[in-house]
């Protein structure tokens, strides 16, 4: 169930029988010569989706699509909020969805440069209902951050499928999940080198200095359809049961 494509009326009945959401949160970063700029929003989402088909009881909101990535400015296309920005935002997003009674909001994250920032959210969340005192009208609301590359076997599936130059950014793996949902969007691009360097940044003219094709360590290269199905499928069940889980705490 999607909340974009749902009505009010629909909302309002889901509640009386869940009061979890998922989210995905993800960014709107260069993703090298192969890899759509959108990769990180579109992962989560695809996943997400995915784990909610055909079922009643698994409510997906927007996503939320621009996230942390100032480093990846040097590259165009790419946007980024400011963590102060980021913060308030989900706050608002919190307070928006416990208006109407949802009690647990899962966001499943798709982007490393986000979980600091989702982190310290989650504590402005936490703090509001605490500094207003033991009888606090702010009903309470329970959070949980997880990256989807965490979720139990999906790992193991990317490291079987591509065993050798997965890297840290623009991976084999999160392409691969982006051309399962957008086949009409895979890129043939040479890479020079095929296997980018990898180690650490600051900035965003440091990190286009350091890595400039914008990968570090991978070979998208080896990303392909069938393996960004593979990869959905099993982020998909994990991501039902860790969500049933949650819902149960």
């Amino acid at each position: 169930m999607l909340l974009a494509l749902s009505t009010w009326c629909e909302v309002e009945a889901y509640l009386e029988r869940s009061r979890a959401i998922i989210v995905p949160i993800g960014s709107m970063e260069q993703h090298g010569p192969t890899g759509l700029i959108g990769t990180d929003s579109i992962c989560p989402e695809v996943i997400a989706k995915a784990a909610a088909e055909d079922n009643p009881d698994l409510l997906v909101g927007p996503t939320f699509n621009v996230g942390c990535a100032q480093h990846h400015l040097g590259f165009p296309g790419s946007m980024t909020l400011r963590p102060s920005t980021m913060i308030a935002a989900i706050g608002d997003w919190c307070a928006s969805l416990r208006r109407h009674g949802f009690e647990r909001i899962y966001w499943l994250n798709g982007h490393g440069g986000n979980i600091a920032t989702i982190a310290a959210a989650f504590v402005e969340v936490y703090a509001e209902r605490s500094l207003s005192g033991p009888d606090s009208a702010t009903p309470p609301l329970t959070l949980r951050q997880r990256n989807w590359w965490d979720l139990p076997s999906v790992m193991s599936v990317c490291k079987r499928l591509h065993p050798q130059n997965e890297g840290s950014h623009a991976t084999p793996s999160e392409v691969a999940i982006t051309y399962a949902a957008y086949p009409d969007q895979v890129r043939n691009v040479p890479l020079q080198p095929k296997v980018a360097s990898s180690g650490g940044f600051t900035d965003a003219e440091d990190y286009r200095q350091r890595f400039p094709d914008g990968r570090i360590g991978s070979d998208p290269s080896q990303a392909t359809v069938e393996a960004g199905i593979e990869i959905i499928d099993a982020a998909a069940k994990a991501l039902q049961e860790d969500f049933s889980a949650f819902c149960a705490l």
